[in-house]
């Protein structure tokens, strides 16, 4: 069993930076995949970036590449989401999901999602 946790959203001007972490318990951790996705109201789930499981590969999507930078220490059973440029379509409620293979953007093989944090950009 993975538990997620959320921080570090909060509301920023367009132009921005935040950095999310997304803190685990269990010591399999270091196992897993892990992805970000946000939810903008009225808005379906979207994929953000991942991680593989040694920090190795990352994916992004394509509206966040070039700004958004995914990285994980498994010392500290963190991944954080370094959150530059910030636009005001990035407005969403951002989770963290961990899943037992890369290539996450589905969501599909997600077994653990945390409760998310929001993230608010000005214009």
């Amino acid at each position: 069993q993975v538990q997620l946790v959320e921080s570090g959203g909060g509301l920023v001007q367009a132009g921005g930076s935040l950095r999310l972490s997304c803190a685990a318990s269990g010591r399999t951790f270091s196992r897993y995949a892990v992805g970000w996705f946000r939810q903008a109201p009225g808005k379906e789930r979207e994929f953000v970036a991942e991680i593989s499981w040694n920090g190795d590969a990352t994916e992004y999507a394509e509206s966040v590449k070039g700004r958004f930078t995914i990285w994980r220490d498994n010392t500290k059973i963190t991944v954080y989401l370094q959150m530059n440029s910030l636009k005001p379509e990035d407005t969403a409620v951002y989770y963290c999901a961990a899943s037992p293979l890369f290539n996450i953007g589905s969501g599909a093989t997600v077994f653990s999602w945390g409760q998310g944090t929001q993230v608010t950009v000005s214009s």
